[in-house]
């Protein structure tokens, strides 16, 4: 796959309409309390623990960084909170904006582009920010947690979820699994882990309270079998939107991941904060 981009924007515009198949309408892993749920019973209740993380409530102005097609902005809007929802993506926004208008809550949802290390929007302008499982697409995490809490209203909260690291891993290591890790760049992107100590630090640099801090490793293993799942049974549309070998890369990937969890390398975590 020679022409792969791996900037985010290129590579979340090409991926898009396969993933809604792969991944789930909501396009996140899922939090199964037992393991017998099926996917998009998991990833509601991911969105839910985001949604007690971030303290949502009826007339909140919510931020959604990295808001996707607009899943989770179409559900914060049913809870009574009006959002704009940033991303680089024109892919994205399109679909979100149609999604909203169908489900509705056109008057509650916007979505533009923004970068959110860097997002134009004045100072404490939001009750909440919203950052579901973008943060690892960005290089400077530290600049996003700035501009999180920049924008956040005194007492207002954020919450956050994301791939997390659990351990370094030693250069030599990191060569002899290159294949593996080029792997998971060519299906998920340039993407970039780290502990969620980091996230905790940046965020109280930025003068935030922790609240939370939750590892979802376990919680969170069954999504590759059920991402694996969704790839067999709509084997023929992916492949005719992505290719046969794109096809099998991600079924490919989602065995690394689920390697990665196992041996205690990669897992998944939640945070949330407030400020003062």
């Amino acid at each position: 796959m020679s022409d792969v981009s791996y900037d985010p924007e290129s590579h979340y515009d090409r991926v898009t309409d396969a993933w809604g198949l792969l991944l789930g309408d909501e396009l996140h892993y899922g939090v199964f309390a037992t393991g017998d749920e099926s996917l998009p019973e998991a990833t509601a209740a991911l969105t839910e623990a985001m949604v007690q993380g971030c303290a949502i409530e009826p007339g909140v102005r919510v931020l959604d960084v990295g808001c996707g097609t607009g899943a989770p902005a179409c559900h914060l809007a049913s809870l009574g909170a009006t959002v704009l929802g940033i991303t680089n993506s024109a892919v994205g926004v399109d679909a979100a904006t149609a999604r909203a208008e169908a489900n509705g809550f056109a008057d509650q949802l916007s979505f533009e582009i923004r970068d959110g290390m860097d997002n134009g929007l004045p100072d404490a302008s939001f009750d909440r920010v919203w950052v579901l499982e973008s943060s690892h697409l960005m290089r400077k995490r530290d600049a996003l947690i700035a501009e999180c809490a920049r924008v956040l209203r005194p007492r207002g909260r954020m919450a956050l979820c994301d791939v997390i690291t659990h351990r370094v891993m030693p250069f030599e290591e990191v060569r002899k699994r290159r294949h593996e890790l080029s792997l998971l760049r060519e299906v998920f992107g340039d993407a970039h882990m780290m502990p969620i100590d980091a996230y905790t630090g940046f965020a109280e640099a930025q003068g935030l309270v922790i609240e939370q801090a939750t590892d979802l490793t376990a919680a969170t293993r069954p999504t590759f079998e059920r991402w694996r799942a969704n790839a067999q049974e709509h084997r023929d549309v992916v492949i005719a939107k992505l290719g046969h070998d794109d096809w099998q890369r991600f079924i490919d990937a989602c065995n690394v991941l689920e390697g990665l969890w196992d041996e205690g390398s990669f897992g998944y975590g939640l945070i949330a904060a407030s400020k003062p």
